[in-house]
């Protein structure tokens, strides 16, 4: 089901033996539009600490009760890396962390779990390694592993090939898959009180430096578009409609 990033904030993170925390934000990948991480506030148990836990930990989520459980210990957690939510998630983090708690590495498979290594405890995981690709996974392949904070996006200005046209209000992300299907553009102070949806088909880069975001799409063209209501759930009918009018590959095909 399709889901807003909004909602999902302050869910509370449920490990085997008691409450972890609430949900703060998410981290994605700009590139493949996957969310990465949950970052997690942990409360006054851990110090009131952000931690980052991986969608692949979650089970089944209970809506009505906002609460995502985790095979996860309280003890796993609070012996997990230090991060610093003030500065950008490195990959010598993102090593740390997966060795920690048995992740398989994402960037080497290229997939949602990477090369699919079930998560384990990190000496099992280490034993089915050769020395040669325990070397490969300690080191990180890039300086950037294109991971944004949704909390930062949601505001970045919209440009388009002829001007700006609004806002990042929200994303909508797919709780199967964790990708993000679509991005809320809030048109307000273009087009009063219309509100759409522009995929990642349509991004073209995000800015970070400047804080926008620019899309392929002109302004005619979204002035036209099906308009989106934020209190209505993401129908199917409604994709329908969207993407026959861009004209786009449809994701559920």
């Amino acid at each position: 089901m399709l889901r807003s990033i909004k909602e999902l904030r302050g869910y509370k993170i449920l490990a085997n033996d008691g409450e972890i925390g609430k949900v703060h934000e998410f981290y994605f990948d700009d590139e493949t539009w996957t969310i990465r991480y949950l970052v997690v506030e942990t409360g006054s148990w851990f110090f009131e600490r952000r931690v980052l836990l991986s969608p692949i930990v979650l089970g089944q989520p209970h809506w009505e009760a906002q609460l995502f459980p985790v095979n996860l210990t309280m003890m796993q957690v609070k012996n997990s890396p230090l991060i610093d939510a003030d500065k950008p998630v490195s990959r010598q983090i993102e090593v740390e962390l997966h060795n920690h708690y048995g992740w398989p590495y994402y960037w080497i498979g290229g997939g949602f779990a990477g090369d699919a290594m079930p998560a384990l405890p990190p000496q099992i995981v280490s034993a089915h390694l050769t020395e040669e690709e325990k070397k490969s996974r300690a080191k990180p392949e890039t300086p950037d592993p294109h991971l944004r904070s949704t909390r930062e996006v949601i505001g970045y200005h919209i440009q388009a090939p002829r001007g700006e046209l609004g806002h990042v209000e929200d994303f909508i992300v797919d709780d199967e898959a964790w990708i993000i299907r679509y991005m809320v553009v809030d048109t307000t102070n273009w087009l009063p009180g219309k509100k759409v949806l522009v995929p990642p088909l349509g991004i073209e880069k995000i800015n970070w430096s400047e804080a926008k975001v620019r899309v392929k799409l002109t302004r005619a063209k979204i002035k036209k578009s099906p308009e989106f209501d934020l209190s209505a759930p993401v129908s199917r009918e409604y994709e329908e409609k969207l993407y026959d009018f861009y004209g786009w590959p449809k994701y559920w095909l």
